[in-house]
């Protein structure tokens, strides 16, 4: 799955575009690299993502085949 539409899925960030957005400006880096949002996210990644002066690292534990209000547990957050 896409990372934007990651983000998105799991409610990290509300719309995709604000998600695609963060990604193109370097916002967000995965596996410590900065990746596009295009990036194919795989379970284990560790995500950061750069909000203002505030940093936030979630851990990927499972990727949802379908989108919906009944999903699974998708992060669990790092320090």
């Amino acid at each position: 799955m896409r990372l934007d539409k990651f983000l998105k899925v799991s409610r990290i960030i509300k719309r995709r575009t604000v998600a695609n957005e963060a990604a193109d400006s370097g916002r967000i880096i995965v596996n410590g690299k900065i990746v596009k949002p295009s990036y194919d996210v795989k379970i284990n990644d560790v995500i950061e993502i750069k909000f203002g002066d505030k940093t936030s690292k979630f851990k990927i534990i499972n990727i949802p085949q379908t989108q919906g209000k009944n999903i699974p547990q998708m992060v669990e957050e790092v320090e």
